[in-house]
């Protein structure tokens, strides 16, 4: 999924944090980067630029970032500018975005916001990461 230099489904960001296969995280994830995940994450992932949720990653929380792609398991709430949900992935929870793609074979149960301004999303990621603060 990522090719030299970062390139491909993160929109040309470098990969700044992996969550493993055989790891879990309790909490809440900060990052202005990048990031897959394989392993799972208990708690929400907030500011990122770039997640992928791999095969079987699961993330059971609320996702803000510019872009998501899920591969594997979400249970949350998902606010980015654009949102892939890839073949046998599932995504239980709402989604809020401006692009939206959802292959055949995957998982959706929840509500769609489909906003007309990418612009939307980011004063959403900073009202977000400002109640945090």
């Amino acid at each position: 999924m990522f090719g030299k230099g970062g390139s491909s489904k993160t929109g040309g960001s470098d990969l700044q944090t992996v969550v493993g296969a055989d790891t879990v995280i309790q909490g809440t994830i900060s990052s202005k980067g990048s990031m897959r995940i394989d392993g799972k994450v208990e708690g929400g992932i907030t500011d990122a630029d770039a997640v992928v949720i791999g095969e079987h990653g699961e993330v059971h929380g609320d996702i803000a970032a510019r872009s998501v792609v899920v591969g594997g398991r979400v249970t949350g709430n998902v606010s980015a500018s654009s949102i892939e949900v890839l073949t046998d992935a599932q995504m239980h929870g709402d989604l809020k975005t401006a692009a939206l793609a959802i292959a055949e074979g995957a998982t959706f149960e929840g509500n769609c916001i489909m906003t007309k301004e990418k612009q939307v999303i980011e004063m959403d990621l900073a009202s977000r990461a400002k109640k945090q603060a």
